[in-house]
């Protein structure tokens, strides 16, 4: 078992593990080992302790992933991502232990289950702007829902990203700019509109974060003034939105998530005609392959484009040399008959 982790732990270290699917998915193949050692323990009864290489083969990988959708409910992605760390590890062995390399070669020939991608749950301009108008600004909380929504779209920011700024994140100055951290502790600068920062500089004035000493408090923050979770941010958000799709329930989707507002503004920078690599730079994305995915699902710029290289087909006719004005013709056809 000290072969079989020794392993793990050097492939985990290395350069080989697969980076973009569980990348961009929030998924490390770390995980996956785990998932595995303990359906290794629950359904093969075989612990940690005595888990070697040789008791792992393709039938094993295929029941493993088997148990993920069965017993752990994981759908064909999430099985196909686990299927990639796995792959990874065993083209990793194949050069670290070839001596089992036809039994490495059969476990990467497990194929991907065939899914069906989600479309993009992204609002309209004017579904933004319905949003907007719900947080009551009578009330502190109000304000400062107001000040974490506007924010939230105008940057185009991950959830965890504004949970995790702070007062000193944000620029008030000319040019108006927030600082994110997004993942892999990757720091970018997006810039934000002036009617943002309006908001924000009067929520920010109201709880005292101008002030210098308050550089590293949380920038949104709940009554006992720590910082906002994941579930509080998607009350907030889904609390609004329950009130606007009351009002117009057509530009309010019937889901929504904090990522519709990422997904939003990613939209509405393609639609005003922002070239994906700015989009790509300000969502914070790895590659511009992943920004393509809102190319791909704006019908409306599709239907523009269609429209720019259209090519009108009917030719139009001329009176003055139409063949039945033509008396020279008409007497040349009607020679043809004698």
């Amino acid at each position: 078992h000290f072969f079989c982790f020794g392993h793990i732990d050097c492939f985990l270290k290395s350069k080989c593990r697969v980076k973009l699917p569980l990348k961009k998915y929030g998924l490390c193949g770390a995980d996956t080992f785990v998932q595995l050692i303990t359906f290794m323990k629950e359904q093969k009864g075989i612990v940690a302790q005595k888990l070697t290489l040789e008791k792992i083969n393709k039938e094993t990988i295929i029941d493993f992933l088997d148990w993920l959708q069965q017993t752990r409910h994981c759908s064909n992605a999430t099985r196909n991502y686990r299927l990639a760390a796995i792959r990874s590890f065993f083209n990793y062995l194949q050069y670290e232990n070839p001596e089992r390399l036809f039994d490495w070669q059969k476990i990467i020939s497990i194929k991907v289950k065939q899914h069906q991608k989600k479309s993009i749950n992204y609002l309209t301009t004017d579904g933004i702007k319905l949003l907007l108008e719900q947080p009551d600004i009578c009330t502190r909380n109000g304000r400062r829902n107001l000040a974490l929504l506007a924010l939230m779209y105008d940057s185009g920011a991950r959830v965890q990203e504004i949970i995790d700024l702070t007062s000193s994140s944000i620029r008030l100055d000319s040019p108006n700019l927030v600082k994110l951290v997004g993942k892999g502790r990757k720091a970018r600068m997006v810039p934000l509109h002036e009617e943002q920062i309006v908001f924000l500089k009067k929520y920010m004035q109201e709880t005292h974060l101008l002030e210098p000493h308050a550089n590293l408090y949380p920038l949104f923050s709940n009554a006992r003034n720590v910082k906002l979770t994941r579930a509080g941010i998607t009350y907030i958000l889904k609390t609004c939105a329950d009130q606007a799709r009351k009002i117009n329930p057509g530009i309010i989707p019937e889901t929504i998530s904090c990522h519709s507002l990422r997904h939003s503004k990613a939209m509405h920078l393609l639609q005003a005609g922002i070239n994906l690599v700015y989009i790509r730079d300000i969502l914070g994305h790895v590659s511009i392959q992943t920004t393509e995915i809102y190319a791909r699902a704006d019908s409306k710029q599709k239907r523009d484009a269609f429209e720019k290289v259209y090519v009108e087909m009917k030719p139009e006719k001329s009176k003055d040399k139409s063949w039945e004005k033509d008396d020279t013709l008409l007497e040349w056809l009607k020679n043809l008959k004698k």
